[in-house]
């Protein structure tokens, strides 16, 4: 008489976690793949199949989590936004921008925010500069950042300070003004000032323009 083994059991739940493993490696290793394309070739010029190619993944693994070469720069822009959120929450922090010191933890903070994600903040501007949607769509996804930085402004109006606008138009020449400035720093060869020349460059110009005659450099 033959011996009948049990059929194996079925592991449906183990399987969904190798897959949404697998899934998630995958969409990193795009993301990954992406930052070394537009580092290397800029936003504009990149393709979808440099990027699978840099990631090592078949050309048609891309559209299995992103709809096109903008989705995945929105993607990588709420990556470095979260990140952002993460690192306000460590000490140091303090929201009273009618203090040097203050601003300029941001100031510091915002910098290497910009230069550790260079290619994607690169690619960012790149990429409004050419798509009036996404430029749109960036503003949204900013707007939570925004409205935290004006907050911080309302400290300047109640130490004596008085701001050139309302707050929200203030926070949002400000971290202009910081992108921009940041982004000619990365992008002009080499630099005149070190970065930390930079940031007490840019710090010192905000609170004077945030406190006006009240200002207390320090």
């Amino acid at each position: 008489m033959t011996e009948t083994r049990p059929a194996p059991a079925a592991d449906p739940a183990g399987l969904r976690t190798r897959r949404a493993q697998a899934a998630a490696d995958t969409e990193a290793a795009l993301k990954d793949a992406a930052k070394q394309v537009f580092d290397r070739v800029g936003y504009l010029r990149a393709k979808i199949t440099d990027i699978t190619t840099e990631a090592g993944r078949a050309a048609g693994s891309f559209y299995s989590h992103f709809d096109s070469k903008e989705q995945l720069l929105e993607a990588l822009l709420l990556d470095i936004l979260a990140e952002g959120s993460r690192r306000s929450a460590l000490p140091g922090h303090d929201p009273d921008f009618s203090h040097l010191d203050a601003i300029r933890w941001h100031v510091a903070a915002y910098w290497s925010f910009l230069t550790e994600n260079r290619p994607v903040i690169v690619a960012l501007q790149q990429a409004a500069m050419v798509s009036e949607h996404f430029a749109r769509r960036q503003r949204e996804l900013m707007a939570p950042l925004m409205a935290e930085m004006a907050g911080h402004l309302e400290h300047v109006t109640a130490a004596g300070g008085r701001l050139p606008a309302d707050p929200p138009d203030v926070a949002e020449a400000m971290v202009a003004l910081m992108s921009g400035y940041a982004y000619s720093w990365l992008t002009g060869g080499q630099p005149r000032l070190t970065a930390d020349e930079a940031v007490d460059l840019l710090a010192r110009f905000i609170l004077a323009g945030v406190m006006g005659p009240a200002a207390r450099p320090g």
